[in-house]
C-alpha cells in the first residue's frame, strides 16, 4: 500500500515525517501524471503545487480553517489528500469527480466558480464573517497565481483586505510565471524581477558602511538614503507594492520545499492579521514532459492548448491571418489565451498588432474600445463564458458609442468535461441584449471565414462571431437563400416545419429532417447565420408553415429563440414556436454528446418531440396557408427596447 493509499483526509497528514512527506510528494506526482494523461485535464498547474498543497493541510485544519483556490483547476492534489484518491480515476468524466473544486464532492471544498482573479474577495468576506459570528479562531487561506493576480478584481480585493487589519486570512501568491500561457504585465516583470534580484538589505548595509566614510557628505547622504529606503525597496524588492498597502508580506519562498512552505505558513497563522506569502513554483515540476514544454507547461492535456488543425479555433486562426495581411488595421486582443483560441500564427506575422491583456477580459473590451475610436479595427478573442466578465463593458463602453469591435468567442455551447463555469451557454443571450450588435454564428468551416469576413467589415457597431470547442464537421452548402439566412434542405409538397439551428446545430436540424421525412413531416431546415438581428424573411416563411422550431446550443431565456418568437409576435404571426436550447441551469461536466443528450438535444430526441409537437395541431387549411399577411405593426429588431422579454409560449393543445 502506498502513503497515498493512507491519507484519508488531511489529519493524517500531521503525523508523517519530512523523508515520508518526499516520497508522498513523489507518489501524489505520479497519480497525477497516470490519471490526468488518460482523463485529461490539468496537469501542468497541479505538478507545480504538490508541495504547497500538502504544507497548508499540514498547518491549517479543512474544513474548519476555509481553502479558497482561485480558478481552482489546480485543486487536484487537494482532492487527493482530502479522501477522493479512490475516484480519481472518473476525473471529468461524466458522474465522476469534476475537474474544479465541487461542494457536492466534499467539505473540503469551497468555491466551485472556475473564473479567475476571485479567491481573494471570496476570502475576505469569509475572514469577516468568522470575526462577526464570534470564530476568530478560523483562519481562511487563498491560494492564487500570479496570471490571476494580473486581474482588477484581486487588486479591489486587496485595497479592502488591507483595510481589516485583524482579519485572520492569508493570501498565497503561487508565482510560477505562467497562467495559460507566460504571465505578461507590469505585475508579472515586478514578480520576474523579486526572483532574481538582490535582497535590498545588502545594497543598504554597502551604502550605510561605505557612504559614512566619505568627509562631509558622507553622514548626511547616508540619512537621505536612509529615509528613501522603500524608494530602494522600489527598484530592488517591488514586494514593496504589497506593503504600502498595508499588508504583511513574506518571501519569496522555494515553493517546492516543503519544510520552508510549512514555517512560512506556520507564522502567517499566528500573526493574526492578512499576510501575503509569496511563494516560487515552477509549473510542470517533477515530470520532465511537462518542464521541457515551450507552450504552456503541459497547462492541459491532452496535448498542449495551441489550437490544433481541424478545430473551430484554428480555422478562425487561419482566416485572421488572411484577414491581417489585407487589413493592416485590423488588430488582435485576447485575455491569456493566444494560443487556446488560434492567435498564435497572428501574433507570429504581426507582433505589433497583437495585445494580450492577461487574465483581464474587462480592460480588453475598453482597450478594445480605445483602439476602434483611434481608428482600428480590434478582434476581440476570449471564451465566450469569460465575455460574461466584461458585460458592462462591451454595453456600455463598446456598445454605446456604436464602435466596430469584434468579439470572437471561442467554447460558445457545450463545452464538456470542464463544467458549469466553462459551458458558453449565456452570450447568446446576453449579446441579444446590446442594442446595434450583431451576431453571427456559423455552421462549418467555410462559414467561420465568410461570417468573420462580414463581422470586420462593420464600421458602424459592434459584432460577435461565436462558435463551439472542438473539430469543426463537414460542410453543408445551402440550396436556396431566404433573405439572408441559407436554406438547407426544402420539402416537397407538405410544409409543415420550418426548422431553424443557430450554428452548428443547423446540421443536427438535417439529421432531425431526414427522421420527420419518414414520418411524413416536411420540413424546411434554415440557418440564419446571423442571430441578431433577426432576419425578417422568416416572418413570411413561419406563415407558409404550421410550426416553427429553433435549434440553439445556448440557453433558452432570452436566446435567439425567444427573438424569433418575438418577431413573429409582433407581426401577428400566428403559428406556434417551439424554442430548444440549454435549461437554464448550471450544467454538470460530461462530454458534449453526454451533455446535449440530458439536454433533450440530439437529433432522435428533437425529432420525437417535434413530431409530437405536430400531432398536436390541426392541419393547416388550404385558405390560411395561402392568405396573404396580415398587416405588419412597426418592424422591431430583436434587440428593441420595446421587445417583450419573456419565454416562448408552450404550442397550443388541439380543440
Amino acid at each position: 500500500m502506498t502513503l497515498l493509499e493512507c491519507i484519508n483526509g488531511p489529519e493524517d497528514l500531521k503525523i508523517l515525517s519530512q523523508d515520508q512527506l518526499t516520497r508522498l510528494a513523489g507518489e501524489i506526482r505520479d497519480v497525477l501524471v497516470d490519471t490526468v494523461t488518460k482523463t485529461s485535464g490539468h496537469l501542468g498547474p497541479n505538478l507545480g503545487v504538490v508541495e504547497l498543497t500538502i504544507a497548508i493541510h499540514r498547518v491549517f485544519d479543512s474544513p474548519r480553517d476555509r481553502i479558497v483556490f482561485d480558478t481552482g483547476h489546480q485543486a487536484y492534489v487537494h482532492k487527493l489528500l482530502t479522501g477522493r484518491l479512490a475516484r480519481f480515476g472518473t476525473l471529468r468524466q461524466r458522474g465522476g469527480l469534476t475537474g474544479y473544486p465541487s461542494r457536492a464532492e466534499s467539505e473540503h471544498d469551497m468555491v466551485e466558480n472556475s473564473h479567475a482573479s476571485t479567491s481573494l474577495s471570496y476570502a475576505d468576506g469569509l475572514a469577516k464573517a468568522y470575526k462577526l459570528r464570534g470564530e476568530p479562531d478560523r483562519t481562511v487561506v487563498a491560494v492564487i497565481g500570479d496570471g490571476a493576480l494580473t486581474g482588477g478584481m484581486a487588486w479591489e480585493a486587496l485595497n479592502n483586505i488591507a483595510a481589516a487589519r485583524d482579519s485572520r486570512l492569508i493570501m498565497i501568491v503561487n508565482d510560477n510565471g505562467w497562467s495559460y500561457q507566460p504571465t505578461i504585465g507590469g505585475l508579472a516583470e515586478h514578480l520576474a524581477a523579486i526572483r532574481v534580484n538582490p535582497r535590498y538589505e545588502h545594497v543598504l548595509d554597502y551604502i550605510k558602511t561605505t557612504l559614512p566614510r566619505a568627509p562631509l557628505v558622507g553622514a548626511p547622504l547616508y540619512g537621505t538614503l536612509h529615509g528613501i529606503k522603500k524608494g530602494i525597496k522600489d527598484v530592488l524588492q517591488p514586494q514593496v507594492m504589497f506593503e504600502d498597502l498595508g499588508l504583511k508580506y513574506v518571501g519569496p519562498i522555494d515553493g517546492h520545499d516543503e519544510r520552508q512552505v510549512e514555517t512560512a505558513l506556520r507564522r502567517a497563522r499566528d500573526f493574526g492579521g492578512p499576510v501575503l506569502l509569496h511563494v516560487i513554483t515552477r509549473k510542470g515540476f517533477g515530470y520532465p514532459a511537462a518542464e521541457q514544454n515551450e507552450i504552456d507547461c503541459l497547462h492541459q492535456v491532452p496535448g498542449p492548448s495551441s489550437a490544433a488543425p481541424g478545430t473551430w479555433s484554428r480555422v478562425f486562426g487561419d482566416e485572421m491571418l488572411a484577414i491581417g495581411a489585407r487589413r493592416p488595421d485590423v488588430v488582435a486582443i485576447t485575455a491569456a489565451m493566444l494560443y487556446p483560441t488560434g492567435l498564435a500564427q497572428f501574433a507570429a506575422a504581426f507582433p505589433d498588432r497583437v495585445y494580450d491583456v492577461g487574465i483581464a477580459e474587462q480592460h480588453a473590451v475598453t482597450s478594445a474600445a480605445g483602439l476602434a475610436m483611434g481608428g482600428l479595427h480590434p478582434v476581440v478573442a476570449i471564451y465566450s463564458t469569460f465575455l460574461n466578465r466584461a458585460f458592462d463593458q462591451t454595453l456600455m463602453d463598446v456598445g454605446l458609442h456604436r464602435l466596430p469591435v469584434t468579439f470572437v468567442l471561442d467554447r460558445a455551447g457545450v463545452t464538456g468535461p470542464d463544467g458549469a463555469s466553462h459551458h458558453g451557454m449565456w452570450d447568446g443571450s446576453l449579446m441579444q441584449l446590446v442594442p446595434g450588435m450583431k451576431i453571427a454564428a456559423p455552421r462549418d468551416a467555410k462559414r467561420v471565414a465568410e461570417l468573420l469576413n462580414q463581422a470586420v467589415e462593420v464600421s458602424d457597431g459592434p459584432t460577435v462571431v461565436r462558435f463551439p470547442k472542438g473539430n469543426v464537421g463537414g460542410e453543408v452548402e445551402a440550396v436556396a437563400k431566404l433573405g439572408g439566412m441559407d436554406v438547407l434542405r426544402e420539402p416537397g409538397e407538405d410544409r409543415d416545419v420550418l426548422l431553424v439551428g443557430v450554428g452548428p446545430m443547423a446540421l443536427t436540424g438535417l439529421e432531425v429532417a431526414g427522421r420527420l421525412t419518414g414520418h411524413g413531416i416536411g420540413v424546411t431546415v434554415v440557418d440564419p447565420r446571423w442571430t441578431k438581428p433577426v432576419d425578417e424573411a422568416l416572418i413570411g416563411a413561419a406563415r407558409r408553415h404550421r410550426l416553427v422550431a429553433v435549434v440553439e446550443d445556448n440557453g433558452r431565456v432570452g436566446g435567439f429563440g425567444d427573438a424569433v418568437a418575438r418577431l413573429l409576435r409582433d407581426h401577428d404571426v400566428d403559428v406556434p414556436v417551439k424554442t430548444f436550447g440549454l435549461p437554464q441551469e448550471f450544467l454538470a461536466h460530461g462530454t458534449r454528446e453526454e451533455v446535449l443528450e440530458e439536454a433533450g438535444l440530439t437529433a432522435q430526441q428533437l425529432a420525437l418531440r417535434i413530431t409530437e409537437a405536430v400531432a398536436r395541431r390541426t392541419p393547416a387549411s388550404p385558405a390560411s396557408s395561402a392568405s396573404p399577411a396580415s398587416p405588419a405593426s412597426p418592424a422591431s429588431s430583436a434587440g428593441a427596447s420595446s421587445a417583450e422579454d419573456q419565454d416562448t409560449p408552450e404550442p397550443r393543445p388541439v380543440e
